[in-house]
């Protein structure tokens, strides 16, 4: 996938190398070609997606990472940017149940939880384990559904100082960031039952966080998934990702893949170009959609670093708090698969589990366990009569001292008994016909920082401006794209990181930005949630998100 489909005619063309093909990478790559840029993207793997990478196993396809597709309008934006339909390139299908919680009771038989999007049936399901809480539930989506539309310049727009919070549009959510309170602890004030407030609280983990630590900013996860719903595109999360290449090819983007980029160059803090299988190649802008600390540490030369601030220093870089990791196996099954397409079992020792993972560095007895069974509406992914199954397990990174040569057995078998208990899947290991295993020394080697799947912990000093920054501080020319910078982990946050650093860096070239008609689409649909959900759904069925 290196070849661009045309050669931009323009001798003066600015030019821009990113480093990394993961959606931050493409997303930027389709921008910044759109709005006149030359860009080309290296990319280290023999294909693109980075964490959205597939994994294949026989006739067995998987996503490596995220398979939650969630807020579709930010990616329709950046589609929109290039001229483009989303609709025309992705078949995306909301999912009803979202997914199945099963809350795990000690001593007691788990409740089973299915989420939908009908907000007055959801509040009678969650009303069936405590009443109060039931009602409470429309209070808390619609006081997620304002704070969110109150966040949505903070969303958007780079975090440079905490001068940037001081602007009309970020004052405005002030009041609903409670920053002494954690996820848990705001939601305490809306509901009663424990169980209930996990279930509206284990979304923490798409950040890697427990949500007895996450600020309690981060509220709007699950109200972004009750909202704007669970979609899951057809061929996994990685087709978006071919979709994307194949549309950056089409702007006239070099895509060069097997091409792992081994230093970025610079004249003093002026990033100027990177040299790959050591040749070096001159850029006016460098992009970077690594695992942001890894690329810092590894890329940036030592010296450079020293120039652009201590904060770069690797002792510096290595003390920040990290997100944990995950264990990952990816089954290759014979037969269907009873279970819905999101599964989530939270441990009926929950804060034992945290404890362990983000505290004490060990392997639970009792872990949580998540398994994604998309080949009940997706045919691409399994041949007939059979499943492909995704099963993640929260674990602690690699700082923590678990041997992973000795313990990956062990958490495989635990994962199997976990599956036989919890999901009533007794016959898993006879049926297995392809298997591959992901640990968090795996991660490491794939060049995360200490394996840490979701990159740097959200906590309230490591988040904004305090978050390694879209533009790089202390650097010229050198920015970042992904769940490393500023907002944040997930796709659709990442996408909106390659939104704010293609606009700054076309700013900085003097290009009109095209994504600037694109965004207000995204504003307009939440505006319109909070005016009227209904009127709003509709708005976006016909506009094809």
């Amino acid at each position: 996938m290196s070849r661009p489909l045309h050669t931009p005619a323009a001798s003066g063309q600015p030019t821009a190398a990113i480093i990394g093909a993961g959606p931050g990478g493409l997303a930027a790559a389709m921008l910044l070609a759109s709005s006149g840029v030359r860009v080309t993207l290296f990319e280290a793997q023999p294909v693109v997606g980075g964490r959205t990478s597939p994994v294949t196993a026989g006739p067995y396809r998987f996503d490596r990472g995220p398979t939650f597709f969630l807020m579709p309008y930010v990616l329709e934006e950046i589609f929109a940017a290039a001229g483009r339909r989303l609709q025309d390139h992705a078949e995306l299908h909301r999912l009803d149940p979202m997914y199945r919680l099963i809350l795990g009771r000690e001593g007691q038989k788990p409740i089973t939880l299915d989420t939908t999007q009908d907000i007055a049936e959801m509040a009678r399901r969650i009303g069936a384990i405590n009443p109060r809480d039931g009602q409470a539930f429309k209070r808390f989506i619609n006081d997620n559904r304002r704070k969110l539309h109150a966040m949505e310049s903070i969303l958007r727009s780079p975090m440079r100082s905490p001068a940037d919070l001081l602007n009309f549009d970020a004052m405005k959510c002030a009041p609903m960031l409670n920053p002494h309170l954690s996820v848990h602890g705001l939601l305490s004030k809306y509901f009663e039952d424990p169980l209930v407030r996990l279930s509206v609280c284990f979304q923490a983990k798409y950040l890697g966080m427990s949500p007895f630590e996450c600020p309690s900013l981060f509220t709007i996860l699950p109200f972004i998934e009750y909202e704007y719903g669970v979609w899951h595109p057809i061929g996994g999360c990685h087709a978006l990702m071919r979709a994307m290449a194949e549309v950056a090819m089409d702007l006239g983007v070099t895509i060069r893949t097997g091409a792992p980029v081994e230093e970025i160059l610079f004249d003093g803090v002026r990033a100027v170009g990177v040299r790959v299988h050591g040749a070096e190649h001159r850029f006016d802008k460098v992009v970077v959609n690594a695992d942001a600390t890894w690329a810092i540490k590894n890329l940036v030369p030592q010296s450079v670093r020293a120039n652009a601030g201590a904060t770069y220093d690797t002792s510096v870089i290595d003390s920040r708090r990290y997100s944990c990791s995950t264990y990952m196996l990816y089954l290759g099954v014979d037969g269907e698969i009873d279970l819905p397409h999101h599964t989530i079992y939270v441990s009926e020792q929950y804060r034992r589990n945290l404890q362990d993972i983000s505290i004490d560095g060990r392997l639970s007895d009792e872990p949580s366990v998540y398994i994604c069974n998309p080949s009940r509406i997706d045919p691409t992914l399994a041949p007939p009569g059979k499943s492909s199954l995704y099963v993640l397990v929260p674990t602690p990174n690699c700082t923590a001292a678990i041997d992973w040569t000795v313990d990956a057995p062990r958490l495989r078998q635990k994962t199997f008994e976990q599956m036989r208990k919890v999901f009533g899947i007794t016959d898993i290991e006879q049926r297995i016909e392809q298997e591959v295993q992901i640990t968090p020394d795996d991660w490491r080697s794939a060049n995360i920082n200490f394996g840490a799947t979701f990159n740097l912990a959200h906590n309230l000093g490591q988040m904004l401006y305090r978050r390694p920054q879209n533009k790089l501080k202390g650097f010229e020319d050198l920015f970042l794209v992904g769940g490393g910078t500023h907002p944040g982990s997930g796709l659709p946050t990442i996408f909106l990181s390659a939104q704010i650093s293609s606009r700054m860096i076309c700013r900085e070239l003097g290009l009109a930005f095209t994504g600037d008609d694109a965004a207000p689409r995204g504003i307009a649909a939440a505006r319109r949630m909070l005016e009227s959900p209904a009127e709003a759904q509709a708005a976006l069925a016909a506009a094809g998100v």
